[in-house]
């Protein structure tokens, strides 16, 4: 307990206080959802829709607008789709937000990713100056619930397509469906040689197979090893179908966003909310945040991204542009960097996704035939209602991929800074091809590091880094190309 009772134990108590005292009057989720500048769209009373109608009204106690578009005391009638309905915008208030569907998931899961990271970068500052290492990293923990809560929400969204009737049977088809084409890609990415694509499992596995076997062997144990490379990657290979699987509907969704946007843009519609900005700009940042994923996932294919910047020497010189170390940082702050570029643009995708009630209603007035009023209330007014399930698939593959990257520079012992320094790398290896004492007998924390060697943690959360960035921008890409096909029929 002594190891804990240190600096990073304050800054925790610090964070677990911010959240206690400050979760009832601030929110990180609120505030993205009603200060950003977001308009949601209005359905039209009953009694509008009989002036339209010249109806007289029945009941002049039925004044109020019904909430989602269900009340059982409202007169159902026919009206034609084609009606000139002008719907009403107003900015979002934070009375409305609890009804909406996973409000409270995108709330907790927004607010603490906000506290998470701010603990992760009170740890960093504090090991610049004071390096850990005999002491609990307590931001890994932070990380570490920040995903798999993130993790649970995104499977909870997934489910909710095998929990429907017939109506939703394309839905758990497309997921199914998915799910195996990633496993087939991940089995594919799995027996890529490391010379191809920068994701160290091998050299994970082997330090894992060799540090276990000592470990055991020092504590009177009798071990044949850890269990075979084709069961670990089978095991990752099932973890990477599950994880491409849930990112399907949220690439497709975001891609629609994304689609829309730029159509608003390119048509300059009064209905479009670009937040103010200048259409082409907000048309050239959507396509680069697009083209930076695909960047980002090049950085890992080494005859692209390692070599190109780590082997070969540059022109004028007899050296590479950078050396390891400096690759690795700019690798990590390439990811937050795509990160925060879409949480830029938030404001702008959801606004697109809110755009689509006025959408709907232009599409329906080109169709014959009529519609009742709890009909057309319902179709307007369940846009705003499922805002968060939006959101939370916009954000979830975002939070992973920030939070793994974490993971994957602090446990990899690498360098925030590397990457402006010119300096020889000052990241050391304690750990890689240490040897167990055999006099050191008993179970400790220490003993475990010697077994999760630092080769370890970069095998694994290289992978799994590199496996977000790469899963996400294949189902946006799917996503793009689905748009695509449907524009042009």
């Amino acid at each position: 307990m002594a190891t804990l009772l240190g600096i990073q134990l304050i800054i925790t108590m610090i964070a677990i206080n911010l959240i206690h005292r400050l979760s009832a009057i601030y929110s990180f989720a609120r505030w993205t959802l009603c200060s950003t500048g977001l308009v949601r769209y209005l359905h039209p009373t009953d009694k509008e829709l009989r002036q339209l109608l010249g109806l007289k009204k029945k009941d002049s106690k039925q004044n109020k607008r019904p909430i989602n578009g269900q009340n059982d005391n409202i007169d159902i009638f026919q009206i034609p789709k084609n009606l000139a309905i002008e719907l009403e915008s107003q900015p979002i208030q934070e009375h409305e937000l609890f009804q909406l569907r996973y409000f409270m998931e995108y709330q907790w899961l927004a607010n603490f990713s906000l506290y998470a990271a701010l603990v992760y970068l009170s740890t960093e500052i504090y090991s610049y100056y004071s390096p850990i290492e005999n002491e609990i990293n307590l931001s890994m923990l932070w990380c570490s619930i920040v995903i798999v809560f993130a993790f649970k929400i995104l499977m909870s969204l997934t489910l909710e397509y095998f929990r429907g009737g017939f109506e939703s049977s394309g839905e758990r088809s497309t997921v199914i469906v998915g799910a195996f084409v990633y496993l087939v890609i991940a089995m594919i990415v799995l027996v890529i040689d490391e010379s191809k694509l920068d994701v160290r499992l091998d050299t994970a596995y082997k330090s894992f197979n060799e540090s276990s076997t000592e470990f055991l062997h020092n504590h009177g144990l009798s071990s044949q090893g850890p269990a075979s490379k084709l069961i670990v990657k089978f095991c990752l290979a099932i973890w990477c179908a599950v994880t491409g699987a849930m990112f399907v509907f949220p690439g497709i969704r975001s891609a629609k966003m994304q689609w829309d946007c730029l159509k608003y843009c390119k048509s300059n519609e009064t209905n479009a909310k670009c937040l103010h900005y200048s259409a082409r700009f907000t048309k050239s940042i959507m396509n680069f945040s697009l083209v930076t994923h695909f960047l980002l996932v090049l950085l890992w294919v080494k005859p692209i991204g390692v070599d190109l910047f780590t082997a070969k020497n540059t022109s004028g010189s007899n050296k590479p542009l950078m050396t390891i170390e400096q690759f690795e940082s700019l690798r990590c702050w390439a990811v937050v960097f795509v990160v925060f570029q879409r949480l830029f643009l938030m404001p702008i995708f959801i606004q697109a996704y809110l755009n689509m009630a006025q959408e709907r209603l232009i599409q329906q007035k080109k169709e014959a035939g009529r519609i009742t009023n709890k009909d057309l209330q319902k179709q307007v007014s369940v846009i705003f209602y499922y805002t968060c399930v939006v959101v939370l698939q916009y954000i979830i593959p975002l939070v992973m991929m920030l939070f793994f990257i974490f993971f994957y520079k602090t446990l990899g012992n690498f360098s925030w800074l590397q990457v402006f320094t010119n300096s020889s790398s000052t990241i050391i290896n304690n750990t890689q091809n240490s040897i167990l004492e055999p006099n050191i007998t008993y179970f400790s924390i220490q003993s475990l590091k010697q077994v999760l060697t630092v080769d370890v943690y970069r095998g694994i959360f290289g992978f799994a880094t590199w496996w977000i960035c790469f899963a996400w921008f294949l189902s946006l890409s799917v996503g793009v190309f689905y748009q695509s096909y449907l524009s042009s029929n």
